[in-house]
């Protein structure tokens, strides 16, 4: 079954979340550059305090109102 562009496109956007939170290697062969590794560091950032963000909603949410009973 070929691939479509859509999902080769998501794929490399699953493929880039996984760089930015160190579950996979980045390939060794990509070139960097000095800009592209303060784009890569400033996602990472947005990326982990949206995660953080999403934590804290969750407790708020949740286990604050089960606390409360």
């Amino acid at each position: 079954m070929p691939v479509l562009p859509l999902q080769k496109k998501a794929m490399g956007i699953l493929r880039q979340f996984a760089e930015y939170l160190f579950i996979k290697k980045r390939d060794p062969n990509k070139p960097i550059t000095r800009w592209t590794k303060y784009m890569h560091g400033m996602n990472r950032i947005s990326l982990f305090m949206f995660l953080i963000a999403l934590i804290i909603i969750l407790i708020r949410l949740v286990l604050l109102p089960l606390m409360k009973k």
